[in-house]
């Protein structure tokens, strides 16, 4: 085949081994290093936060042809579960009745995709730290230590899938006219765990997404095939209710009886896991550009780290490569054409989808255990039904279809307009599905 390329990617994650399988089906040589030892050969350190494969996800890996090896390592989510204390636990329909978030373990989902990308010939090299990058030359400079002794090696192509404090983004920043910033959250995350029945079966309903919302904090748990669930507490660093705070056993075990008295005792290894397992930060990394000539190009979280609220990171990830691999067919390996169109095609998205994620932190802490809230949604969700045409919930613009999260951003900022007027209606918790509230959307949606 003409055009082949000698290919190095930085970064054996999701993004790195999903982009190694497209390249090297495509004919390419392709090389991976990484940091990091093989994560088939380590246990996980506790950091790890269940990812939510969704539509754009699941059409990257059928463009690959993995999608049914991934798809047995999947649960599909059909609804939110809501614990709210001292109500019964309420459940919110995610979309139609066929529509699912899918959950997956990160280190599980991590290991499948590496043994994929060797079965179609991709080379890793792990613990095996790149220290430098020549970005004219595509020559990444490997070694023990930055001081040490550099083994150099030079490919055709170079692509940055190293995360979201990327080797590779940083050696790009040291060029004029490169936009970076970073945003951290105040509120960091831990994981705990929900062990299994004892026969093996799920403590909670499996096909649901369990919320704890608590204002400015909340539990998730989301279940692994094992029976587990892997849960996530996230809160503020410092403050009244903060990981700074719980500062001693007693602490958290007042803690824990005060906030989630239905889930305390299933938690497992609970006072274990919690001042043991690592309170990890929550970024938003922006940039710009994410190429460099024809050499070289940023994916992943390595352009466009985002905070995990929407379950979108893996997905956004995700979608990169499937946008990359269709330019890559339409250009017909003019890599310089390939670079600039995938920057400029996706740039506006991974912002739409950083926005996003943010505002949906605020509803799963907050809002949903809000009346006022739910009364909106249930009405907008009604609406839906009876006119789908008119209105798609921005949720299901980003979890269940392809198309643009600029799109989505820009019509869920009209509709959350509209439904605030809605909102504003005399009686409205009596009157929500009458004819007068569908006619006031129908004739607002006539304004804009």
């Amino acid at each position: 085949m003409p055009n082949l390329k000698n290919i190095a990617i930085v970064g054996s994650g999701l993004v790195g081994s999903l982009l190694a399988i497209h390249l090297r089906k495509s004919g390419h040589r392709v090389t991976v290093f990484d940091r990091r030892p093989d994560v088939r050969t380590v246990e996980f350190s506790g950091r790890s936060i269940n990812l939510a494969m969704s539509n754009r996800g699941w059409k990257a890996l059928r463009k690959a042809g993995i999608e049914e090896e991934v798809r047995k390592l999947a649960i599909p989510l059909f609804q939110r579960a809501m614990h709210v204390n001292e109500k019964p636990t309420y459940f919110q329909k995610y979309g139609k009745k066929e529509e699912a978030i899918y959950s997956i373990s990160r280190g599980v989902l991590n290991r499948k995709m590496i043994d994929l990308a060797e079965a179609a010939g991709v080379e890793f090299r792990f613990e095996e730290k790149v220290w430098d990058v020549d970005l004219a030359e595509a020559k990444l400079y490997t070694g023990k230590s930055e001081q040490g002794q550099l083994e150099e090696y030079t490919f055709d192509l170079i692509f940055g899938a190293d995360g979201a404090f990327s080797r590779v983004r940083h050696k790009m920043q040291r060029q004029s006219r490169f936009n970076y910033s970073q945003h951290f959250l105040e509120v960091g995350y831990k994981e705990l765990n929900i062990p299994a029945n004892s026969d093996g079966s799920h403590k909670l309903d499996k096909n649901s997404f369990h919320i704890w919302p608590r204002g400015r904090f909340m539990l998730i748990a989301m279940p692994n095939l094992d029976g587990s669930f892997t849960c996530t507490l996230f809160m503020p660093f410092e403050g009244e209710h903060s990981f700074e705070a719980i500062s001693t056993e007693e602490k958290a075990e007042e803690f824990f009886n005060s906030f989630f008295p239905d889930i305390k005792d299933e938690i497992s290894n609970l006072m274990r896991d919690f001042f043991k397992n690592p309170t990890s930060a929550l970024v938003t990394i922006k940039c710009f550009p994410w190429t460099y000539g024809d050499k070289v190009a940023l994916v992943g979280d390595a352009a466009h780290a985002i905070v995990p609220f929407y379950g979108q990171g893996m997905n956004a990830g995700f979608e990169d490569i499937t946008r990359m691999m269709e330019l890559l067919e339409s250009q017909k390996g003019d890599w310089e054409a390939i670079f600039k169109e995938y920057q400029k095609m996706r740039k506006p998205n991974a912002d739409a989808i950083a926005e996003l994620s943010f505002r949906n932190f605020v509803e799963m802490s907050s809002k949903t255990a809000d009346e006022k809230f739910l009364l909106r949604k249930k009405i907008e969700s009604r609406f839906a039904e009876k006119h789908p045409e008119e209105w798609i919930p921005v949720y299901s613009r980003v979890t269940f279809s392809d198309k643009s999260y600029s799109e989505a951003l820009q019509i869920g900022d009209r509709q959350a307009a509209i439904m605030d007027e809605v909102m504003k209606m005399q009686d409205l918790s009596q009157k929500w599905d009458s004819k007068e509230v569908e006619e006031k959307i129908l004739a607002l949606l006539k304004e804009d």
